[in-house]
């Protein structure tokens, strides 16, 4: 057992939540509270209610997840929020989400994660959007489809690219989720490909038009990595059972 307090004491530290900027509906943090003992934790990408439901089935413990409850603001308790509140506080579920700070994290965060899974080279915390670093860019030698090749083993999936940049790749930048709006800014910054999980039909098109090779390899598939690290961390730091909940939505 451990103590719901310390566990939240020491993702907030190390995540530097109070830090990190992030869209108001993240609430990164501790979103429901349990009784305060710890038994296991369970990692998930989204606090959805089927996935709620399937970790509630094991009893107490804490759910971390990147995507949180409170995305629609304040919002009745009724439906199927309602239901998540109730099914988590009857089994004891703890729930503490973490968003962009575990996006950016330098070790466990999403984009740290795949970069290292790809065999990029020297990965920087250089991209910037809107005054914040939110990706980064680092060496990766090989050809087009090489990367591909490589994102699709890493991701467990299907790739889809737009073609579009040299067939030769030397530097490549990485924002994992929903960062394909941001394509003309990733082609200002000297990449030869961007990697992220998806963007807006639009984003496609500009992309032929700046000539960068766009990879969208998922925007569950590319946020799995912080997760399953965190959850994996927290079993051995406090002596707990971990495990990751893989409840994948296909986009």
């Amino acid at each position: 057992m451990a103590d719901l307090h310390e566990l939240v004491e020491f993702l907030d530290r190390e995540l530097k939540v109070s830090e990190i900027s992030d869209y108001p509906g993240a609430m990164n943090g501790l979103q429901l509270a349990n009784e305060g003992r710890i038994n296991r934790v369970v990692a998930a990408v989204d606090a959805s209610l089927p996935v709620i439901e399937a970790v509630a089935a094991g009893g107490p413990g804490l759910l971390i997840v990147h995507h949180g409850m409170f995305w629609q603001g304040a919002q009745p308790v009724t439906g199927a929020f309602y239901r998540k509140l109730r099914v988590a506080m009857e089994a004891g579920l703890a729930i503490y989400s973490s968003h962009l700070p575990l996006d950016v994290h330098p070790d466990w965060g999403n984009n740290a994660l795949l970069a290292g899974a790809l065999g990029v080279v020297d990965p920087r915390p250089d991209i910037e959007i809107k005054g914040f670093r939110v990706g980064l860019s680092g060496r990766w030698q090989g050809s087009r489809e090489e990367l591909k090749a490589r994102l699709e083993e890493t991701l467990g999936g299907r790739v889809h690219l737009c073609p579009a940049g040299p067939e030769e790749i030397s530097r490549v930048a990485i924002i994992t989720g929903g960062a394909g709006s941001e394509i003309a800014k990733i082609a200002e910054s000297g990449v030869e490909a961007f990697i992220t999980g998806e963007g807006p039909h639009w984003s496609y098109c500009l992309a032929e038009e700046l000539g960068m090779n766009l990879f969208y390899g998922g925007h569950y598939a590319t946020e799995t990595f912080g997760v399953q690290r965190v959850a994996k961390l927290i079993g051995e730091r406090f002596g707990l059972p971990s495990s990751f909940y893989d409840h994948s939505t296909g986009l």
